[in-house]
């Protein structure tokens, strides 16, 4: 079984929802423990998205940790922004997970 994280972004962003939304995206989350890999791949087999409403939440599978990464939730209109900003930091994500890992 998988662990899953938030990021900041990721928590901002959520907060924004409205409760259904909100309610439907913490149920993916507790799927994501179960089946990590669910979602479009974006070129790279540990990066992610889910789609619902318009909106993709978009995160991380680091396989050596059993964890999962939610970087942020965008809509198709910033989509490739941030799909583009968070590739460009692949290595303070890992960074950040393996200083979350090793405080458990």
């Amino acid at each position: 079984m998988f662990r899953v994280f938030r990021s900041e972004w990721y928590d901002k962003k959520l907060k924004m929802l409205d409760k259904s939304d909100i309610l439907r995206v913490e149920k993916f989350e507790q799927h994501l423990k179960q089946e990590p890999f669910s979602g479009k791949p974006l070129g790279y087999r540990f990066f992610r998205e889910k789609k619902f409403d318009g909106n993709r939440l978009l995160f991380l599978v680091y396989e050596e940790h059993s964890v999962v990464f939610l970087v942020t939730i965008t809509n198709k209109k910033a989509q490739q922004r941030d799909i583009d900003f968070i590739v460009s930091h692949l290595s303070v994500y890992k960074e950040e997970i393996n200083k979350l890992v090793k405080s458990l």
